[in-house]
């Protein structure tokens, strides 16, 4: 029974769907497996519910600094971002309003 169960699983670990969801998996795992054993998030710093949210918190900000930092650059300038409703809202009455300070340089 136990080598029936096991031929079907591996059977079923060989097709696109099931490769599919491991990569997710696989990519949360690692992720995981880099907060608690690269930067230390078995044990808390801090006591209490807040003060160790805000310790996850800022050390996944860390972890998206440094793997953003390790990327290579870009050739292109990313696009701006379209604007929002509330952004386009001034327009459609017509009231002027002031550039953005992202758009001062361009």
């Amino acid at each position: 029974e136990l080598r029936d169960l096991q031929v079907r699983v591996r059977a079923e670990q060989q097709t696109p769907d099931w490769k599919a969801r491991y990569a997710v998996r696989s990519g949360v795992e690692g992720t995981i497996n880099e907060f608690a054993h690269g930067h230390g998030m078995r044990h808390c710093r801090y006591r209490g519910q807040p003060k160790a949210h805000l310790q996850h918190v800022f050390t996944a900000i860390a972890v998206n600094i440094e793997r953003l930092s390790g990327l290579p650059p870009t050739e292109e300038t990313p696009s701006p971002r379209p604007p929002t409703a509330f952004q386009t809202f001034p327009d459609q009455l017509g009231i002027p309003r002031s550039k953005s300070w992202r758009t001062l340089g361009s």
